[in-house]
């Protein structure tokens, strides 16, 4: 019953359409049918040209990926899997929204939010990989791309080693593994357009 709970938790929390609702109350503006059609922060700025939008979307989409762990250790249980479970399911239900036909957005500000808490190697990981990316390619894009391959690809090779870096601690290796690469891959997959989209590109350039 816990990791039913835990899930659900996850799932209502990371559900809320934040890009959306602020921007349909403040600018009157449908996200999912202007720029991008991304359902977050940076699709948010671009679209309303407001720094000030852009960044309370990030804020509120961080505080759905915080809430759905800190909700989970303090009033489920204090367990890793149960915690990790419940940021999955909102990274999940905020790329893949119920509430606006599985539109969403690409769960970095929701997973960072989370990891920040239960697994901040990730987070730290994540954050350098993508700055040096970002330093030699100049690209948004390609940064989260790299970055989420290169942080999996890291944790993997070195889990035993920073399974230490987790709160609370995972029982197994196998469930820091399981998670990360959960969390990833959902991150990964909304990726896969803007992929396409970058090697499109490349071939014309060839």
């Amino acid at each position: 019953m816990q990791y039913i709970i835990s899930c659900l938790i996850g799932y209502l929390l990371g559900s809320i359409p934040t890009a959306y609702i602020i921007l349909k109350k403040v600018k009157g503006i449908d996200i999912t049918t202007i720029g991008t059609g991304n359902v977050g922060a940076m699709n948010s700025y671009e679209v309303s040209n407001s720094k000030f939008l852009g960044i309370l979307v990030f804020i509120i989409d961080f505080l759905k990926g915080s809430l759905s762990v800190i909700v989970v250790l303090y009033l489920v249980d204090y367990s890793f899997v149960l915690a990790g479970l419940s940021l999955v399911f909102s990274i999940f239900s905020h790329c893949f929204n119920p509430w606006l036909k599985f539109k969403g957005g690409r769960g970095l500000a929701t997973a960072l939010g989370g990891t920040i808490i239960v697994f901040p190697f990730l987070s730290v990981s994540w954050i350098v990989l993508w700055s040096l990316t970002y330093l030699i390619k100049k690209d948004i894009l390609i940064a989260n791309i790299l970055a989420t391959l290169l942080s999996f690809i890291f944790t993997l090779a070195f889990c035993k080693q920073v399974i230490v870096y987790a709160y609370p601690q995972p029982i197994t290796v196998n469930e820091l593994i399981l998670f990360t690469s959960s969390l990833l891959l959902i991150i990964f997959i909304k990726h896969i357009e803007p992929l396409k989209e970058i090697i499109s590109k490349n071939i014309k350039k060839l």
